[in-house]
């Protein structure tokens, strides 16, 4: 039975990876602040170290899996804290299990990340440099001061989207895969809660995808599910779109 560990995976996209592993024979070590089998606060050092060690005491060391779903939004209670979650609470698992991944029986990890990692400009922000050079401190300083939650959030997806592809390398010589997935609007609390703000919530609705309307969990978890399957043994390093056509509505000459 594979073992594979998910963040997040309490609600939204993460619950759905969850569920939809569960059935396909994993024994899932979910992640999250509560109703799950580690309870960690990712957007803390701490926090991520305590999750990696329960982690590694629960799979006995040896992982064959992981899902990063866990993120917050532009309604975060900081832009600091949209860094801190979905940079750096996923670079630091992912560096944390990468030994245990190794170890394990056909090994994949995942990312979820975003379309709006595609956002113009997201790579040239003083963030996204400090993000890559695990200055948490720094980066999430340049974001409180910038104070705009959807360039944080942009900036933080295109940033752990980057390093992933950059551990594509030295991961593949350990055996491990590992992929990013980039969905657009998908029905979840999260984008709910977007939906409802009073900044950003005629944006969000605004921006259809070309397919009229927005994802759904389940669909997007079957992706990380092939994904993370066998069947995908040749897929790595690669950035997987899962949104409705956004991506080749905004940008279609990049590819």
């Amino acid at each position: 039975m594979p073992v594979t560990a998910i963040t997040g995976s309490a609600s939204g996209i993460g619950a759905a990876v969850s569920a939809v592993l569960r059935a396909a024979g994993h024994r899932v070590i979910g992640i999250d602040r509560a109703n799950a089998e580690v309870l960690a606060d990712l957007s803390t050092a701490a926090g991520r170290e305590a999750a990696v060690a329960a982690v590694l005491e629960q799979c006995n060391g040896v992982l064959d899996g992981l899902v990063c779903c866990a993120g917050v939004g532009v309604t975060a209670p900081s832009c600091g804290l949209i860094l801190s979650v979905n940079y750096f609470g996923v670079s630091q698992l992912l560096d944390g299990l990468a030994g245990a991944l190794a170890k394990g029986s056909n090994p994949a990890a995942l990312v979820i990340g975003s379309v709006a990692s595609t956002q113009a400009g997201a790579e040239q922000q003083p963030m996204t440099e400090l993000m890559l050079g695990g200055d948490e401190t720094g980066a999430c300083a340049l974001a409180e001061d910038l104070a705009q939650p959807h360039v944080a959030y942009a900036c933080s997806k295109y940033a752990i989207t980057q390093q992933a592809r950059r551990l594509a390398k030295p991961w593949a010589e350990r055996g491990i895969r590992l992929n990013v997935v980039a969905p657009g609007a998908v029905e979840t609390p999260l984008h709910q809660a977007s939906l409802d703000d009073a900044r950003f919530g005629k944006a969000v609705r605004d921006f259809v995808a070309p397919l009229g309307r927005s994802g759904r969990p389940e669909e997007i978890a079957t992706l990380v599910a092939f994904l993370q399957s066998t069947q995908a043994s040749f897929i790595h390093g690669s950035v997987v779109f899962i949104d409705g056509g956004m991506d080749a509505m905004v940008r279609p000459q990049r590819f």
